[in-house]
């Protein structure tokens, strides 16, 4: 069994208990496993490290069509991209409860993804007449459930070239590395050797402020600084470049900002998988901090298992980026009410020319213009500052790093500005602190009411953080149909409960239990017991938000009552429950 050794964050959250690492265990804390692809076949094999790994029959198959770009997409060269596949039905990680702890002091866009894995992509396609198709085409794919993009292409850049050039002895001695790796534990600053360098970075905590990253990246910097190896310091593991994602689209983005936001069907055609997917993953941060709650595909195919799903007629499109490259798919999804056509990225210099949304019957092949196809009619009215901004950057040669920095700041203070209001009721709804007794139930939280909400926002509304104005009213009711929405108060709803649990025991901890049981009879007393023992093995597995010390102290009230009890009743109490 695991024993327990005390990691200590370096700012934020709470001690965390971590448990004594098995073999691989650590791999497995970052990785699934990682995969080699060869598309020598018509039908690309995979190998998998470490060779224990699993992946069902379905999973591997996802795994070779989606780590190989399109024929029309012409990938000579280097590319790295990324992709999100459905984790087969009814498999279950034996790390379970091992990995769900390090999500406990995660932002919620950074937590494990439960039914997904993320594929991260490194492919080289070079000319080689020697073989059947001309080319050289292999792909090295890490398969995980973190969604720290920005962390594994940089993982892969150390990686894969060494691979391509050494094989397979490579990847062992890299696996290797990754299993003496410390856990990804969120607000440590970590220190990862692989391959002969060292990686530095920090995983964000929910306890950190939003837009703070700048702060972190000169405490990487100075930790670094007494390494006698090469440091590659990474100031985030997960940010995508928004201003170059959305360079394309450029003057639509607080209407795009609204579409995610709403959780509507989009769709992001784009001539390469690697535009595919950087601009699936900047639309679904563009709302953070507040996390996107539907399906996304950084880079779809026509072999997903899902395409027939996704692309039906017979219903209205799901709630769902897909980030498409297949000329296949203008026709196909050319029925979709939202639609981003992505031209090169290679000339983010110049400033994107089109000002108007085009009306969707325009578009009728992938080579259409870049540009964002739609009839949606934003509520809020354009923002011509940032635009502004940003096209002065530009045309003063900012550099990218700051545009970037910019746009973020835009989105996150837009998204503030229009979750305050909500996380302000919410809050309310809250039961008082001395309505908490120990002896009854923990109250319960009040329900959400739409229009008491709403009613709340002609004096506490967005319009004290921001000056944009429009139909805001029209955005929450919309806001409140949508997955997002449902995500969120769920979240909520669930750490509000815990702190009401929470309280609970506090306040059953300050309670003289001795005195109380006196007035009990026997059976009430063990009745007692079962009940706290309860209460306490699941603030345990639930890992309830309480004072230091109160679960220990409320161990030994159990304790001391059992010693109260006959020696014959103690010793069927101390035994453990059977499972």
């Amino acid at each position: 069994s695991r024993t327990a050794e005390k990691g200590m964050p370096v700012d934020g959250p709470p001690a965390v208990e971590e448990p004594l690492l098995l073999p691989w265990d650590r791999f497995s804390s970052w990785l699934h496993c990682i995969c080699v692809v060869g598309f020598d076949l018509e039908l690309g094999q995979a190998v998998i490290y470490p060779h224990h790994s699993k992946l069902t029959e379905k999973e591997k198959t996802s795994i070779c069509y989606l780590s190989f770009p399109d024929s029309n997409s012409g990938c000579l060269g280097d590319t790295q991209f990324c992709f999100r596949f459905r984790q087969a039905a009814g498999r279950k990680s034996s790390l379970g409860c091992f990995l769900d702890h390090f999500d406990r002091d995660a932002p919620v866009c950074l937590k494990r993804d439960q039914g997904y894995y993320y594929g991260y992509v490194y492919f080289r396609q070079v000319r080689d007449k020697s073989l059947k198709r001309g080319y050289f085409q292999k792909s090295l794919v890490l398969i995980s459930k973190l969604p720290y993009v920005t962390f594994f292409h940089s993982l892969l850049k150390l990686i894969a070239p060494e691979y391509f050039e050494k094989q397979e002895p490579c990847l062992e001695a890299a696996c290797n590395d990754i299993d003496r790796w410390p856990t990804p534990c969120p607000g440590k600053i970590l220190t990862l050797p692989i391959m002969g360098v060292v990686m530095k970075l920090r995983i964000p905590t929910c306890y950190d402020k939003p837009g703070t990253s700048q702060l972190v990246q000169s405490a990487l910097i100075f930790h670094s600084q007494s390494d006698s190896l090469v440091s590659i310091i990474l100031p985030t593991v997960h940010e995508v470049d928004l201003f170059r994602c959305f360079h394309p689209v450029f003057f639509h983005i607080q209407m795009l900002w609204e579409l995610v936001l709403l959780g509507e069907a989009l769709v992001v055609m784009a001539p390469s998988p690697a535009e595919s997917s950087d601009t699936v993953l900047a639309l679904v941060s563009c709302i953070s901090p507040l996390c996107y709650c539907s399906d996304f595909r950084p880079y779809f195919t026509i072999h997903d298992s899902e395409f027939k799903e996704y692309t039906t007629r017979t219903q209205a499109p799901p709630s769902v980026i897909l980030g498409v490259t297949n000329p296949f798919f203008a026709k196909t999804l050319q029925h979709w009410p939202h639609i981003i056509r992505i031209g090169d990225m290679k000339q983010a210099g110049e400033m994107a020319k089109q000002m108007k949304v085009k009306k969707l019957k325009n578009l009728k092949t992938l080579d259409s213009k870049p540009g964002v196809y739609t009839a949606y009619k934003p509520f809020l009215n354009k923002d011509e500052d940032i635009i502004k901004q940003l096209q002065k950057g530009v045309q003063q040669k900012r550099p990218s790093a700051a545009q970037n920095a910019i746009l973020r700041r835009y989105f996150l203070e837009l998204t503030q500005s229009f979750i305050i209001p909500l996380e302000r009721y919410v809050a309310s709804l809250m039961p008082l602190q001395k309505s908490i007794s120990p002896w009854k139930s923990p109250p319960q939280l009040r329900p959400f009411i739409q229009e008491e909400f709403m009613k709340t926002l002609e004096k506490a509304g967005p319009q004290l953080t921001s000056r944009l104005k429009g139909d805001w009213i029209g955005l929450y009711r919309q806001f409140l149909r949508s997955p997002n929405f449902d995500g969120w108060f769920r979240n909520r709803r669930k750490e509000m409960t815990q702190k009401l649990e929470a309280l609970h025991l506090e306040a059953l901890c300050e309670e003289d239990l001795q005195l109380r049981i006196q007035k009990h009879t026997e059976v009430e007393t063990v009745d007692l017991v079962l009940k706290l023992k309860e209460k306490l093995t699941q603030a345990e597995k639930d890992q309830l938000p309480v004072k230091p010390g109160t679960l220990p102290k409320l161990q030994a009230h159990i304790e001391s009552i059992i010693l109260s009890l006959p020696e014959d009743l103690q010793g069927i109490l101390h035994k453990p429950p059977s499972p």
